[in-house]
């Protein structure tokens, strides 16, 4: 079998942060395209509108690695065109993000609530990802973990392309110890510290995750640190990374995290309360570095406020 040979870079540079697009003109058999405009508009005219794939050609939005791309130009298999997204609007999330650590391989970060730690879906250049990029740098920056968009807290992003396997890896073989804190209800009748497994899934466009019968796949321990005037402040230790475990394990409890929008009820759409942010915190970050074999400790240093 033939390899492909490596994607030459791209004549782009990173807008707000993000990287442009990539696109390798594929084969076409049936010469259906003639054309490099057809096959954009063919492939992209569906997404954000004929019209629109127009106007971008003709503004000289395409490039090539020798320039913008005209739309007439013969279609060659095997080329590869670059150009970036129009961005969707965004609501600037008002919190800083924090440094924690840095050297030549890793950043750790204090990410805030409501700041998605890479883009996804609507939030694009209001991430930690693009935000990095743009102000602190490095270009290349990407993170060895992602943590929820309402969840504050530490996050480990790589400096290097070369070394991002070595640091997903840890994640991915549970050989990071993560602590998080929390703020939720006290109740003296749920018996603490426990360990909490069970199997939880979770449906794509489907807000809520939830636990089902069957093998579990998702492992939490949660204990009281302190209590007072109603609200307790607990430890968590997920064994296991399931989209939204902390937050689905504390309301099996029966104690919702404070400001909690899924758990145990999905609030209506609307404008982000920036007031009420979710009172869970990624507090603590260990592991061996791979490279080096120094233990590493990583402590935020965000403070909840639900307690006051």
């Amino acid at each position: 079998m033939r390899r492909r040979s490596k994607a030459p870079t791209s004549p782009l540079p990173q807008r707000d942060g993000i990287d442009p697009v990539r696109v390798r003109l594929p084969e076409d058999p049936d010469g259906v395209w003639g054309t490099v405009r057809a096959y954009l508009v063919d492939r992209y005219g569906g997404a954000i509108g004929a019209g629109r794939v127009e106007e971008m050609v003709a503004g000289g939005r395409f490039v090539g690695t020798d320039g913008p791309v005209g739309g007439d130009e013969p279609y060659t298999a095997g080329r590869y065109v670059w150009f970036h997204r129009d961005f969707p609007a965004e609501v600037p999330v008002p919190f800083e993000i924090g440094v924690v650590h840095r050297d030549e391989r890793i950043m750790v970060v204090d990410k805030p609530h409501f700041l998605a730690t890479m883009p996804r879906g609507r939030h694009v250049t209001e991430t930690a990802l693009a935000r990095l990029r743009r102000d602190a740098g490095p270009a290349r920056l990407q993170p060895a973990h992602r943590l929820d968009r309402l969840t504050a807290g530490l996050v480990l992003f790589v400096v290097r392309e070369e070394d991002r396997g070595a640091y997903q890896t840890l994640f991915r073989d549970r050989l990071v110890r993560k602590e998080y804190e929390a703020v939720a209800p006290y109740d003296p009748g749920v018996e603490l510290p426990v360990t909490v497994r069970s199997r939880i899934e979770k449906e794509r466009g489907v807000m809520a995750a939830r636990e089902v019968p069957g093998e579990p796949n998702a492992e939490s321990r949660i204990e009281l640190v302190e209590h007072r005037g109603g609200l307790g402040r607990y430890r968590l230790e997920p064994v296991t990374g399931r989209t939204h475990q902390l937050r689905v394990h504390m309301n099996a409890l029966g104690l919702p995290i404070l400001h909690d929008p899924v758990y145990p009820v999905v609030r209506e759409d609307g404008p982000e309360d920036f007031g009420r942010p979710l009172q869970l915190l990624a507090r603590k970050l260990e592991f061996t570095d791979p490279f080096t074999g120094e233990e590493m400790r990583f402590e935020s240093r965000l403070a909840l406020s639900g307690l006051g």
